[in-house]
């Protein structure tokens, strides 16, 4: 198995605890298979950046359901993330306005579209318009000279870097977007789209509001299950993409939502 980088080693540490909830070094090192004294360290890091609680001989989650900042998320899944990036980069045509909100994979999506050569125009004018609330996105994008890109109004949430609150709602209220690509943390038939903050939630929901079309990008292990906030029900989505087949009785509640389904290709 290949060495994990600092980073990559930091994200699964902050996870397996997450998962756990309580662990202790030998767990930390059978699990991750490092030294007692890396494990240690890499828990004084965290516990600086008051991500764990460091217990005696080990650490504990600091609750259910935490949510990891953004730039720990972003080896979670990865190859899924980009294929799916990829596979809803092609939906896109140019000329279109499309909003994203924030998350590891509508960053890539973004990522996506802004190097694509369809979105160019000889007369140097931008080939798309990006409607966004998440900063980083906004930062990455904001060298594109195809690309367009408008920032909502808000008040910034560090765990994500997106704009939340009423401004969120005042600007896009403005707009009409031909397309709005949603990443969530949950898509169940039973709740439909969801995610863990109740704040990204209204916004990902004002973003539906004012889209002619709406495409949900989620890794399999997102589907069949919700999060705490709703952002809308399954049928007002028009499109998921995904990156793995999904089981017969999802895909049969995707169909009778009226939700068009996109495996991405590896």
């Amino acid at each position: 198995m290949a060495r994990m980088t600092p980073q990559q080693r930091l994200n699964a540490l902050l996870e397996f605890v997450s998962e756990r909830g309580n662990v202790t070094i030998a767990d930390i090192g059978e699990a991750l298979d490092i030294s007692p004294a890396t494990a240690r360290r890499d828990l004084t890091t965290l516990a600086d950046q008051r991500l764990v609680t460091r217990t005696h001989g080990g650490a504990a989650a600091l609750g259910a359901g935490y949510e990891l900042p953004l730039q720990y998320k972003i080896a979670r899944q990865a190859e899924a993330k980009t294929a799916i990036a990829r596979a809803a980069a092609r939906l896109i045509q140019p000329g279109q306005t499309v909003g994203v909100n924030g998350g590891t994979t509508t960053t890539e999506v973004t990522r996506e579209l802004g190097k694509s050569d369809r979105f160019i125009r000889s007369d140097g004018e931008s080939g798309i318009t990006i409607v966004t609330n998440a900063l980083n996105i906004a930062y990455e994008l904001s060298v594109r000279a195809n690309v367009k890109i408008v920032v909502t109004g808000g008040v910034a949430r560090r765990q994500s870097y997106e704009l939340i609150g009423s401004l969120v709602e005042a600007a896009l209220s403005e707009f009409a977007l031909d397309v709005a690509v949603l990443g969530v943390d949950g898509l169940s038939a039973q709740y439909g789209a969801t995610t863990l903050h109740e704040g990204e939630a209204a916004v990902s929901r004002y973003f539906t509001a004012v889209a002619r079309k709406v495409i949900v990008v989620a890794d399999a292990t997102k589907l069949a299950r919700s999060t705490f906030a709703r952002i809308c029900p399954l049928d007002r989505i028009d499109l998921l993409v995904t990156d793995q087949p999904v089981a017969l009785a999802f895909a049969a509640e995707l169909q009778s939502a009226g939700v068009e389904l996109v495996v991405a290709a590896d």
